[in-house]
């Protein structure tokens, strides 16, 4: 399960760089369709500046000629200035334009699209120019295109992610029913065998074990089933579901694990689905003991603050990396050589999906400990 986790993590990379190779080569071309079409207007605007001076300076000039050079330019917006800065004429200028033709001068000054145009040896004016509206369209389309790829990959991402969720969805149900199906027969023919034995005087001891064995089952089974489909919560106490968790994994570890309990008298009410809540604390309680090697301190406790509850699971263990707070919750990631990854991804389903709650890394620090915290919301009783 860790090599199919890896390898999906390793997809996402490849696919987030081939993304933003695609991103810079799209903004590459277009910003060198942007330069070329700015020098080209450059060019245009050198030989409109030529013709300009041609008609104020030299009279045996093709006036034909100079004048369609002229009125060539039906996209770029001109001012032709003298040294001193008076306008002496325009072109492309909107009526709404000309009536601050003094702003739009020094606007156009600033842009620093200048051409000197010498008229004579004493005489000298100055063609000053805007970029054409296509080529204001063309520099904003770069940033226009990668907006719409990003909303693009959003959508892409979040239909990707919904359906996703939507198959493991259907795996989730599946697998819960058919497993609580299939734990039905024998768990019921355990039960038959049970009797059969009490009617023919078995060991008593042997067979209240038996019984905590097969009780054990049927809890197992209602778990399966209820994942399998919505559950139904009710307004219970949440004390006696973590203390009767807690005691549970304490008569299971090992020796060498101290457990400690911290939970409050008073009854907290949380709606709830019981055998699913007792299957997250476990859960959590389990991966504390084997990140703890069977060796060391777990304190479950219990808090109540306004309108929510915390439950701490905090052990001594060997710790988790801080970049790894929300992986441990992704199905299919396990630092275990045996393990499948799905027990943290099926706690923070149970509390998150079916409980509304939160359940996350409180802190964790490597060869010291970690604290994993479950919030749900209180109800009044």
């Amino acid at each position: 399960m860790r090599n199919i986790y890896k390898t999906r993590q390793k997809f996402k990379i490849v696919f987030i760089v081939v993304s933003l190779l695609l991103v810079s080569l799209f903004l590459y071309v277009s910003n060198k369709l942007v330069e070329d079409l700015s020098k080209e207007e450059l060019n245009k605007m050198e030989i409109w500046a030529e013709a300009t001076r041609l008609a104020a300076s030299d009279t045996n000039t093709d006036l034909g000629l100079i004048l369609r050079i002229l009125q060539s330019n039906s996209t770029i917006p001109v001012i032709i200035a003298d040294a001193e800065g008076q306008v002496m004429g325009t072109a492309n200028i909107s009526k709404k334009d000309s009536l601050s033709l003094e702003k739009l001068y020094h606007d156009f000054k600033d842009l620093g699209n200048v051409i000197e145009i010498p008229i004579d040896e004493e005489t000298k004016q100055y063609l000053y120019y805007d970029d054409s509206v296509m080529l204001k369209y063309l520099a904003l389309f770069p940033y226009v295109q990668l907006g719409v790829m990003i909303l693009f990959l959003m959508i892409c991402y979040i239909a990707l992610m919904n359906s996703k969720r939507a198959e493991q969805n259907q795996v989730w149900v599946g697998l819960s029913k058919e497993t609580a199906h299939q734990l039905g027969t024998p768990i019921s023919s355990l039960m038959a065998w049970v009797e059969v034995l009490k009617m023919n005087n078995t060991d008593k001891a042997l067979l209240a074990d038996m019984e905590k064995d097969v009780a054990r089952l049927s809890v197992i089974a209602e778990r399966f089933s209820k994942i399998g489909s919505l559950p139904e919560l009710v307004v219970s106490d949440i004390t006696p579901v973590v203390r009767s968790s807690a005691e549970y994994m304490q008569r299971r570890a090992s020796s060498k694990v101290k457990f400690k309990t911290i939970i409050p008298e008073n009854p907290i009410t949380v709606k709830l689905c019981v055998p699913l809540i007792e299957w997250v604390f476990e859960n959590l309680c389990k991966n504390a003991i084997d990140a703890m090697s069977g060796t060391g301190e777990l304190k479950v406790e219990l808090i109540q603050d306004a309108d929510i509850c915390y439950i701490d699971i905090t052990d001594t263990g060997k710790g988790i990396a801080r970049k790894n707070f929300n992986t441990v919750f992704r199905p299919g990631y396990t630092t275990k050589e045996r393990g499948w990854g799905l027990g943290l991804a099926l706690v923070k389903r149970i509390v998150e999906e079916y409980h509304k709650g939160r359940v996350y890394v409180k802190e964790s620090e490597l060869g010291k400990g970690t604290t994993f915290r479950v919030e749900l919301h209180v109800e009044e009783a």
